[in-house]
């Protein structure tokens, strides 16, 4: 006999599953996990794809963007069995990672072992890591051009303040000849 709560639950999962994917954005089915970093000389790129077989792999650069496809297929039919727990997924994935540069041609290395697939793209010469500091503000702080902004009048007050004391200086410097 079976236990009419995993039945119910089961049959719970399945409606779940069947309505998620009319939601728009809502990503089901496959997804290749990635890490990208960058070195001084490359973009390196790992994407785990365990099951999926090395021809079921497209990898693409276009313009300044990676593109990594592919399919990892059912390995059996699965209707024909009384499953109990079903957390494997199939189906067609894409990702598209963006570059800091455009490739140039054929400086990409692509190696697939243990369903993890790596990629070395090789920085065209002249290419610079960018990177800056960005500050990081909260609620009711200004933003840098406004401190800019805000600075470069406070800047401006201190310097016409400093002018009136120099001129009372003066002034007092003077009535003090006068006195002599």
């Amino acid at each position: 006999m079976s236990d009419p709560f995993a039945d119910l639950r089961r049959e719970f999962d399945s409606m779940l599953e069947r309505s998620v994917r009319q939601w728009p954005g809502v990503e089901t089915g496959f997804s290749a996990p990635v890490d990208v970093c960058e070195t001084p000389d490359a973009i390196e790129v790992s994407a785990e794809l365990p099951g999926v077989d090395e021809k079921d792999i497209s990898i693409d650069l276009d313009g300044d963007r990676l593109v990594i496809s592919g399919e990892k297929k059912a390995e059996e039919k699965r209707e024909d069995k009384n499953w109990r727990v079903m957390e494997t997924s199939y189906g067609a994935f894409q990702r598209v990672i963006a570059l800091p540069f455009a490739p140039e041609a054929d400086s990409c290395d692509a190696q697939f072992d243990k369903g993890v697939l790596r990629l070395k793209i090789a920085k065209p010469k002249g290419a610079k890591a960018q990177g800056r500091r960005i500050a990081i503000r909260g609620a009711g702080q200004e933003t840098g051009q406004e401190a800019g902004q805000e600075t470069h009048k406070e800047a401006r007050k201190d310097e016409q303040d400093n002018a009136r004391q120099n001129a009372k200086k003066d002034e007092a410097a003077k009535g003090g000849e006068k006195a002599a």
